[in-house]
């Protein structure tokens, strides 16, 4: 069977738990705004006003609830509630060992020191709320305020997909405890990596280990905190899978880069195998499910892409923006205001099923022109 049919059969088979668990983001309610209105809003007030996301937001705190193992429930709760980086307080006074360690293995091509390690690091607080960092880069995938709650919300929906097809049809249980905590956690520094910046886009992410560096800090957070192996590797699983030599390098490479950091024995810690090659063995099928389940960034990192830039025309026809606007502050909160109440994927459905003067009616009922 084709992957992408093994994914549509588990999204069919979990619809009903996902109508169950979750409204449907379509139905969420939304703010209208003004032009002016727009440019005062917070990265925070964006998302609390947008329905989706604070839908997004409770419905992955409701599957942190569900985690049964209570040591781990409370970790995860701790983490989304406050994902400060705590893994500074590991790297305290062995950052430039740190930094040439992980040059040394070459896993920092063009990243300086000073460069090493987002800002705005305290280990107490973190520099923004789980629920108002964007899911990626700024002209990636959810890239709004709030979109990192959308982006694990249906990635989890996703996951627990999976985890229900392989019960009912092979007729045996992963651990849901351990696929609801990696999936949950994946893009847990996010908010540290993409913070918002004065003019309203994101931070630009630096490379770490051959992937973008929140994947990489977000495995060294849940290490330093404390939490099983088992979650640790799935979570360093969602970027690739272990399934051949070649994917498999990557988890390895991020694994024994995010122990560097968190000053551990990979081997001894449980993150590899006695080798020190490979993951450990048998290889965990949670941790295939945690890959599977990361796979809206597919869809979503090209609708962005095809979506920002008729929004940019709308912007430039109907609320009297300019070029040199496009790449302002004041295109940046006009879109990231839509783009929160409505979601990039929401606007890219309709524009893909009715056309651009859909989408343009729709920006207007967002929006006042």
């Amino acid at each position: 069977m084709e992957r992408r049919e093994f994914l549509k059969m588990s999204i069919v088979a979990g619809a009903a738990v996902a109508a169950s668990t979750m409204p449907a983001m379509a139905e969420a309610s939304y703010t209208e705004f003004t032009i002016k209105e727009c440019m005062k809003l917070t990265p925070q007030q964006m998302a609390e006003n947008s329905g989706a996301v604070m839908e997004s937001w409770k419905y992955i705190q409701r599957q942190a609830a569900s985690i049964k193992n209570p040591k781990l429930r409370k970790a995860v709760q701790d983490i989304i509630a406050n994902p400060a980086p705590k893994l500074m307080s590991a790297v305290s006074g062995r950052k430039k060992e740190v930094y040439r360690e992980l040059e040394k293995n070459g896993w920092l091509k063009g990243v300086s020191y000073d460069a090493f390690l987002p800002e705005n690091g305290s280990s107490k607080k973190a520099n923004q709320p789980f629920y108002t960092a964007p899911g990626s880069g700024y002209t990636s995938h959810h890239s709004y305020p709030g979109g990192l709650a959308t982006h694990t919300a249906l990635n989890v929906e996703m996951s627990l997909a999976l985890y229900d097809n392989y019960d009912k049809i092979y007729g045996f249980n992963l651990d849901r405890d351990v696929i609801v905590a990696a999936q949950i956690l994946h893009d847990l520094h996010k908010p540290w990596v993409f913070q918002w910046q004065k003019d309203g886009s994101s931070r630009n992410e630096n490379k770490l280990a051959g992937t973008g560096e929140h994947h990489v800090l977000g495995v060294a957070e849940s290490i330093v905190r404390g939490l099983p192996a088992e979650v640790c590797v799935a979570q360093a699983c969602a970027h690739n899978h272990p399934g051949f030599s070649k994917d498999e390098e990557g988890p390895v490479r991020w694994l024994k880069a995010a122990a560097i950091i968190a000053d551990v024995d990979p081997v001894k810690f449980g993150l590899l195998a006695a080798d020190g090659k490979t993951l450990p063995l048998q290889r965990s099928m949670e941790a295939f499910v945690t890959h599977l389940g990361d796979h809206d960034w597919v869809l979503t990192v090209p609708a962005a892409k095809w979506l920002i830039p008729a929004m940019e025309e709308i912007a430039m026809q109907d609320y009297g923006l300019n070029k040199a606007d496009i790449k302002s502050a004041k295109f940046y909160a006009f879109r990231n205001t839509v783009f929160s109440q409505a979601t990039i994927m929401t606007l890219y459905h309709l524009m893909q099923k009715d056309g651009k003067e859909a989408l343009r009616k729709q920006v207007h009922a967002i929006v006042k022109a």
